[in-house]
């Protein structure tokens, strides 16, 4: 199986090294090009995969075509890969607002959309799939390997999407914004602002792996942490009458909205 990149910025250039890192040897099945033609090189001197110099060159080569690209120019690249691809390559686009039907409409191809968020940029990402019914499960789970080189993948409806950019496309920003503030406390109580990072953003890691790890219901685990009448339990009530669980939902929600509302 052979893999092209059309685009080589932070998040293609992640996916195509994460899928490297984990199958190691496939150099010269991985095939990329870039409108900057000496980022592509240079990814190629450090990695060894092929370089394009057009994208009709790419197609022809390869059997899945990643759409690592803005999209605002995923139509212009649909319609010249339109002349070129046949009915046996895979078209995947990671391009946000961008439906699996839009893409349809400017090439009757074989398609899957996938949403990874930037955590993937360290192998921890979370990559929500969605296929047309022209992509066998054997071809599927091509992609599924992909992007499993790069964090966890699910298997979402179409019209789930949104919910996904709500969830764990915008989320890492909550999380960012919740780890500044756990460290922000942590300085008015007199922590330096070095070491309260550290301690925040590790107790977040590591309450959101007990959560993947074990399956306990996220409810359970809290309650193991809150003892009676203890500190726990106290700063809890505390996020509880400042809304801090109606303020996550919200937010999800407004993103998933936001998403709804600009989808091609």
């Amino acid at each position: 199986m052979k893999i092209g990149f059309i685009g080589t910025g932070n998040m293609g250039s992640a996916i195509l090294k994460g899928y490297l890192s984990a199958k190691p040897g496939l150099e010269k099945n991985i095939y990329a090009y870039d409108k900057e033609i000496e980022k592509v090189h240079s990814i190629s001197k450090d990695l060894g995969i092929q370089v394009c110099n057009d994208i009709k060159s790419l197609i022809k080569s390869c059997d899945i075509i990643i759409l690592a690209i803005k999209p605002d120019t995923l139509p212009s690249v649909v319609k010249e890969l339109y002349h070129e691809i046949d009915e046996s390559k895979i078209i995947v686009s990671i391009a946000a607002g961008i439906s699996v039907e839009f893409i349809e409409n400017l090439s009757k191809s074989k398609i899957v959309r996938a949403m990874p968020n930037t955590p993937a940029l360290l192998g921890h990402g979370m990559t929500a799939l969605c296929r047309n019914d022209l992509v066998t499960d054997e071809e599927f789970k091509e992609v599924e390997d992909i992007f499993a080189s790069i964090g966890l993948v699910e298997e979402v409806d179409q019209k789930l999407m949104d919910c996904v950019t709500g969830v764990s496309g915008s989320s890492p920003a909550y999380v960012y914004l919740f780890i500044e503030a756990l460290a922000d406390a942590a300085v008015a109580e007199g922590m330096p602002r070095s070491q309260a990072y550290i301690f925040a953003a590790q107790a977040v890691k590591g309450a959101a792996e007990m959560v993947l790890q074990t399956g306990v219901h996220p409810g359970e685990l809290k309650d193991a942490v809150c003892s009676p009448g203890g500190t726990t339990i106290e700063a809890v009530h505390s996020l509880e009458r400042n809304g801090f669980r109606n303020a996550v939902i919200e937010a999800v929600r407004t993103a998933a909205k936001k998403s709804r509302d600009m989808t091609r």
